[in-house]
């Protein structure tokens, strides 16, 4: 592969995977103006946000069968159509209510582009590179936090929060045009995959009951779970804790994604040295502790709007290094089932984060505390996870930079 390709394969899966959560981004800062519009509260409002992380459990289940019995392409524009479509309806809903059903079809069709992206990447690229592709999937994924919310901010003060879904609409369209003109077919369809109930269940057990997967894909989404933690809580802790306004909202978001964005790409550095299962257990040790004395600041009364940045700035580079690790070794023990299998991964993340922004939402007092809590509970648990987990694998399909996968005993 040369370096021309492998550069546009990186920047459209990227583009696919940073569909979904520039979609999550960008309408952040407008909740104030939502709740406003749509005479609700911004706790209703945060629903919203869950009606996606629904969605998008939900989606992946789908998509999963459909792209390794279709091939990648195919589910690819029906997702992205559907996408189009439902961005539309969120700019003109009326309610609260209606913005809610829309957002979870909107859901349903970005997961699309986030289930290929990931088959994909097991697809066109060897085992001994996924740790590091995922890493620079992060880098492009990263442009998402760092600009939508900005934006986001911006173009609501500016035009209104209906604007926001018009230009995610847009952006569904320009993606959809370079899937269908660059993008390759990376999987032939395999007419063997049946898409009855039965067989699907099947299927998706088998993976279920690989060890390494189980272990290392619900150690990544309970982690990954105080990602959506932070999301979720955010705009009501800095707008209404701390009274900062749309746009600077907006700059804090984009200054925070920094430490998840930074801490992914170092983690090509550290892969030179470090097996992806030794960062993972590191990072994850790190984000307890910081977890837990973020929230023993909280519960002191002592957090201000600088130390509340900062320890988000830690846990978040903690997560940008736990989740390529675990993604790569929950994928690396399969070949045939790759699609399933990312399905079943991005299933449990957001159905961990479904749960979390819906405990977050149920607060409607302004508070740090449920948000830092959720944060610090989930490294924790997704420690104990890890612990539990890796007792029941026999062979481990090992990740290394620069080499063959190798099965260690």
């Amino acid at each position: 592969m040369s370096k021309k390709t492998y550069f546009y394969l990186i920047l459209i899966l990227g583009s696919l995977t940073a569909l979904g959560p520039f979609s999550i981004d960008m309408y952040l800062p407008g909740f104030p103006a939502i709740a406003k519009d749509l005479h609700t509260t911004a706790a209703k409002v945060s629903l919203s946000l869950s009606g996606f992380f629904i969605g998008i459990s939900v989606g992946q289940l789908l998509y999963g069968p459909l792209l390794d019995r279709f091939g990648r392409k195919k589910p690819l524009y029906i997702g992205l159509s559907v996408y189009i479509l439902a961005s539309a309806g969120c700019a003109m809903s009326g309610s609260i209510n209606e913005l809610i059903v829309w957002r979870v079809i909107q859901a349903i069709g970005s997961c699309a582009a986030t289930v290929a992206s990931v088959a994909m990447v097991r697809d066109l690229f060897p085992v001994s590179d996924n740790a590091k592709v995922f890493s620079l999937l992060l880098l492009v994924v990263g442009v998402s936090p760092m600009i939508a919310p900005t934006v986001g901010g911006y173009v609501t003060a500016a035009f209104g929060w209906h604007a926001v879904f018009l230009i995610l609409t847009g952006m569904g369209v320009a993606i959809l045009a370079a899937t269908a003109l660059w993008l390759p077919d990376s999987y032939k369809p395999d007419k063997t995959m049946s898409l009855k109930p039965r067989p699907i269940i099947l299927n998706f057990l088998a993976v279920v009951k690989e060890p390494q997967f189980y272990t290392y894909s619900l150690t990544g989404a309970i982690a990954f779970a105080g990602l959506f933690a932070y999301v979720s809580g955010s705009p009501l802790v800095f707008m209404e804790v701390f009274h900062t306004d749309e746009k600077v909202y907006g700059w804090i978001f984009a200054f925070l994604s920094i430490g998840f964005i930074g801490s992914s790409q170092l983690n090509t550095l550290f892969l030179r040295k470090y097996t992806s299962e030794q960062i993972v257990n590191m990072a994850l040790i790190c984000q307890v502790v910081i977890g837990f004395t973020f929230l023993a600041t909280a519960l002191s009364g002592l957090l201000t709007l600088l130390s509340t940045v900062g320890f988000l700035f830690l846990f978040l580079c903690c997560v940008g290094y736990t989740y390529p690790n675990a993604a790569a070794l929950s994928l690396a023990p399969f070949t045939k089932n790759a699609g399933s299998a990312s399905a079943l991964m991005g299933a449990f993340q957001m159905g961990m984060g479904t749960l979390i922004s819906i405990a977050i939402s149920l607060f409607e007092e302004p508070s740090v505390v449920p948000m830092v809590g959720a944060m610090a509970g989930s490294a924790l648990l997704a420690l104990i996870v890890l612990m539990l987990g890796r007792r029941f694998i026999i062979e481990k399909v090992e990740v290394q930079q620069g080499a063959d996968a190798g099965v260690m005993h």
